[in-house]
């Protein structure tokens, strides 16, 4: 399974309008907090425009708008993995990204078979409050060990410089939010990831 190494992450189908025509070729799209006619109509315009500029797009949480909307991939922080129906993802076909944050949770998602695990925070986030201290890069390669073959995703404070000694120490895959979405410029910053990651 080959995926993009850029994998940037969005809270509004508004981003992906702006950010799909410049290259970008894996996206997830983050909604919360947004009623459910909205959720479903955000999640049907991101699967049309990812279909019309040629990129996957990455439903995070939303299973059931996933299959109903017959999107391709989901992914599943480990409190969505308690109320998700996984056999009814799976019947689905939907591919199945875990996020991961220590030992037993990397055991838990590697029970279920995903198409990517990723890890966090790499390094220090502002996007939200976590329990959890900065893996920090020795980590992705331990976790790199362990998964084999299967894409390995980092993420949390995540910027272009570092993105290379994400690579270096395992992971396929980088993924960003804030370092996009604060920047004084988003498009440009979305270029600058794209030379670093192509």
């Amino acid at each position: 399974m080959k995926l993009d190494r850029f994998y940037p992450i969005f809270d509004d189908v508004a981003w992906l309008e702006r950010m799909l025509p410049l290259g970008v070729k894996l996206v997830q799209l983050r909604l919360k907090d947004r009623s459910e006619a909205e959720t479903r109509a955000q999640i049907m315009r991101a699967r049309d425009l990812c279909a019309t500029h040629g990129a996957t797009l990455v439903v995070n949480d939303h299973w059931r708008d996933a299959i109903d909307l017959e999107c391709d991939w989901l992914h599943l922080g480990q409190e969505d993995l308690d109320s998700a129906d996984l056999p009814a993802i799976r019947r689905a076909g939907l591919r199945l990204g875990v996020s991961t944050h220590d030992r037993a949770e990397l055991d838990r998602a590697l029970s279920l078979g995903p198409d990517y695990v990723a890890l966090g925070p790499v390094w220090p986030t502002i996007l939200k409050k976590m329990k959890w201290e900065r893996q920090g890069v020795e980590r992705l390669t331990e976790w790199k060990r362990e998964i084999g073959d299967i894409p390995l995703v980092a993420i949390g404070g995540l910027s272009v410089a570092r993105a290379p000694k994400a690579f270096a120490a395992g992971a396929d895959v980088v993924s960003v939010v804030t370092d996009i979405t604060l920047n004084p410029d988003p498009e440009g910053r979305l270029r600058d990831w794209i030379g670093a990651t192509r």
